[in-house]
């Protein structure tokens, strides 16, 4: 192929209509061509920034504030507990076992940063054997979902010689005795097209000690190639069960099977009406938590022995609230429910009477939870805006709450404050949005505001702990959350409402939340960000192309901006049932090409400041799409507002990305961010 028609623009007819690929050649990150672009942008974009003034303070500020303890919920596994801790600016956390629930004898169990050099060996996946013996767990480099999957025996500290392979999105599923465990794992990607990497999911069974190469296969269902399998066992281990799903649709099948019969799987949920995920059993009377004639969800039981739906008992009924998880401990169940976004949390018996409300401060997100079935105690973890991670023990007999772990005098909060507000829509949709700022701020329209969104694939944007995020409120930013539609703030209609033929919703309540802010005098166009990554790229790409006079720069993190092709890489077949599939159905071109941001940006078109950012060895939204949007971009600026792209090396979609890479990023973002909306430390 000649120069002149590699670079040659792609014309591909949908249903009748001719569209234009000008960037096509952009797709192949192994052209030479490709990677000099990609090498000549990174340069384009640092010299920008490294001559900004405040980039070494903000660098400064940065580091200091990451620079404090961070921990996970614990968990009591055997006689042990087990967290994650990050001293501070370790690359990664540790994975850490100690004799007792303060952690004052803390014995490294896995240390990723020993792994590798660049400091993006992650840990992905844990899974204990049922007396603790065994741990299983997944690493994955350099950002990947693909991971691999080792055995460590808990006892000697030493991993089994066996790796497992060809592992992404895996459950792992111990049997009893802990010889062994079912997990779930694709074909070798070596014996498949790129394009099926991630089809053919199938279930196997492990001994430990045993070659991977000797795994038995449990399940497979190769007609339904689309389909993945997540095996877990019942809360006695005489039933495994498979849950199989489908790209991010928000519905799955259950299949059971009778390990002491160890039949076929036989269908218990298989009729594609709902979501069901398992909590917990009594021998054949099994437990779920459903959307299933529950937009907003509730709880069900089955008995695998009846399992007709007239016989279902309802235990917890549909609330107002959106019940987003539920688990069993204490022979309790513990609802968290989102209420107006941030979490409330209460107590149930096992026959769904109300027991009591768990008090939370407000406007916080409960961010982990643990304790299994039988045990009298729970840890809980929450955080907000203002405050990183506390962790919580709960003791159920005694209603009573004590603190284990808190960073709260390395980040005073009195200075600042959130409220939440609800604004209209386009069509008069009520949408909530949180307001993180200094307390007594001016509505005088000269505030500087970062805007974020996400809108998308049912996940709820609740309040969390960020340092970037502190420091802009240091400097007297706002920074604002909108819960647009496409989320799961309100549940399963709120969700739809935001998918397929919706997705302008998800656009315009983003766009109405800049413009409520900018009619508030919370700030002016001039002096308003918005950010977003992955489908919240898709968001502020999107809503830069239909309104960019309404921003005075935009962060358009790992997004997804070629909404025609997108579902030809890697996992982009996953999201068809959230914004479908242009090439095979016309109905779907038909409002996709209209909002598609790649196919969307105007030749002379004033377009704010803008950074793109990716990463080079992102395997879930595949580079192409930023590359392709800041060239596009870049090509048809008509103002004077620059447009750069930052790619990441050895790096994916944000998976695992060492302290170091985050603290480079965050430098770079809100270096541009200071600088395009005029703001000072």
């Amino acid at each position: 192929m000649s120069q002149e028609e590699k670079f040659a623009p792609v014309i591909d007819n949908y249903h009748g209509t001719e569209v234009e690929d000008r960037f096509r050649w952009l797709e192949n990150p192994e052209d030479e061509a490709v990677q000099q672009w990609v090498d000549e942008q990174n340069i384009q974009t640092e010299s920008f920034l490294e001559k900004v003034e405040q980039r070494g303070q903000i660098k400064e500020k940065l580091t200091a504030l990451w620079n404090y303890e961070k921990f996970t919920v614990p968990q009591k596994e055997g006689t042990a507990f087990y967290i994650h801790k990050n001293d501070g600016l370790q690359n990664q956390a540790v994975f850490y076992r100690s004799k007792d629930e303060e952690f004052t004898d803390l014995e490294v169990i896995i240390d990723p940063n020993t792994l590798n050099d660049k400091g993006t060996a992650a840990i992905t996946n844990l899974s204990f054997s049922k007396n603790g013996d065994y741990l299983a767990y997944g690493i994955s480099y350099d950002g990947s979902d693909w991971q691999e999957i080792h055995i460590k025996n808990l006892q000697t500290l030493e991993d089994a010689s066996e790796v497992l392979k060809h592992c992404k999105f895996s459950s792992i599923a111990w049997n009893e005795e802990g010889t062994g465990f079912y997990y779930n794992r694709f074909k070798d990607p070596a014996t498949v097209t790129p394009e099926e990497q991630s089809y053919y999911n199938r279930v196997y069974w492990h001994t430990v000690g045993t070659s991977q190469e000797d795994d038995e296969l449990i399940y497979a269902d190769d007609d339904n190639k689309e389909f993945a399998f997540n095996p877990e066992f019942s809360s006695d281990y005489r039933y495994l069960l498979l849950t199989a799903w489908r790209g991010t649709e928000n519905r799955n099948r259950i299949y059971v099977r009778d390990e002491q019969k160890k039949g076929d799987f036989q269908p218990l949920l298989a009729k594609d009406d709902g979501e069901y995920r398992f909590i917990t059993s009594e021998g054949s009377v099994f437990y779920f938590q459903t959307n299933k004639d529950a937009p907003k969800e509730r709880v069900i039981a089955i008995d695998v022995n009846e399992p007709a739906e007239v016989n279902w008992q309802e235990v917890i009924p549909e609330a107002d609230d959106v019940l987003s998880h539920i688990a069993c401990v204490n022979e309790q169940f513990v609802a968290l429910y989102l209420h107006n976004a941030y979490d409330e949390m209460r107590l149930f018996e096992k026959d769904g009477t109300y027991v009591r409300d768990l008090a939370l401060p407000k406007y916080t997100s409960v961010t982990g939870l643990s304790g299994k079935k039988m045990d009298t105690a729970m840890y809980i973890s929450y955080t907000s805006y203002l405050a990183p991670t506390k962790v919580l023990k709960y003791t159920f007999d005694k209603d009573e709450t004590t603190v284990l772990m808190a960073a709260d005098e390395l980040f005073p909060t009195e200075a600042f404050e959130t409220t939440q507000v609800f604004y209209p829509s386009k069509d008069g949709t009520q949408i909530p949005m949180f307001l993180t700022h200094k307390k007594g701020i001016t509505l005088d329209g000269e505030n500087p505001v970062l805007l974020y969104g996400y809108g998308g694939f049912n996940v709820s944007l609740t309040p969390t702990f960020s340092p970037s995020v502190r420091m802009w409120l240091e400097a007297g930013g706002v920074y604002a959350v909108a819960n647009i539609r496409g989320g799961g703030e309100f549940g399963e209609e709120w969700y739809k409402a935001g998918t397929l033929a919706q997705k302008q919703n998800v656009f315009d309540d983003f766009i109405a939340a800049a413009e409520c802010l900018v009619g508030a005098k919370y700030t002016t166009p001039a002096k308003l960000a918005i950010m977003g990554g992955s489908n919240g790229g898709l968001l502020v790409s999107a809503c830069m192309t239909q309104r960019p006079e309404l921003y005075g720069a935009v962060i358009c993190q790992v997004p997804v901006t070629d909404m025609l092709r997108y579902h030809k890489f890697t996992v982009g077949r996953y999201w068809v049932t959230d914004f479908g599939n242009a090439e095979e159905n016309a109905e779907d071109f038909d409002y996709m090409i209209k909002y598609s941001p790649l196919h969307n940006v105007r030749q002379g078109v004033k377009y704010p400041a803008t950074l793109i950012t990716t990463a080079d060895t992102d395997d879930r939204v595949v580079p192409l799409h930023a590359k392709k949007f800041a060239a596009t971009v870049q090509e048809a600026q008509g103002g004077e507002a620059p447009i750069f792209i930052r790619i990441e090396k050895n790096a994916g979609h944000g998976l695992g990305k060492p302290t170091y890479k985050v603290i480079e990023e965050a430098t770079d973002i809100y270096t541009f961010l200071f600088k395009m909306l005029d703001v000072r430390l």
